[in-house]
């Protein structure tokens, strides 16, 4: 039973901190929750290396602020339209199902729901050095 409990609270507070990781330095109006973050044995520009999972929402008509992450990003729209643009390529708008890829400290400076009426949710999978103590962080415009 200590076992289960401990347990419990140990999982508690990685998912705690987890979610204070993923506000921590950017801060834009859309939700982020972080789902895991898991080491792994692969390493990013000869640095041992961690992958985060998010899903960011986006309301009806909801922008993001443009943004960096420090290693390439590979997501999913689980729902909606997102349009996508990044650095100075014109955005596109993907539909629910679609993936994409973001290579790492690019500018992603369009993160938009285009709709009106339906929320847009979509799945980040990110690939960064364990030490990073940020996996997004604001562009500098």
């Amino acid at each position: 039973m200590n076992r289960i409990l401990l347990a419990a609270a140990f999982g508690s507070a990685i998912g705690a901190g987890g979610l204070a990781l993923a506000q921590h330095g950017y801060r834009g109006p859309e939700e982020v929750t972080t789902l895991s973050e898991r080491d792994v044995v692969e390493t990013l520009d000869g640095q041992r290396a961690r992958v985060t999972t998010q899903v960011v929402t986006f309301e009806p008509g909801q922008a993001g602020l443009p943004h960096r992450h420090t290693g390439p990003v590979f997501g999913y729209v689980l729902e909606g339209e997102f349009e996508f643009g990044l650095g100075e390529e014109p955005p596109t708008t993907l539909n629910a199902g679609a993936t994409f890829y973001e290579p790492s400290g690019v500018v992603h400076r369009v993160a938009r729901n285009p709709s009106t009426k339906t929320k847009t949710r979509v799945l980040a999978v990110i690939l960064h050095p364990r030490d990073a103590k940020e996996v997004t962080t604001p562009a500098e415009e």
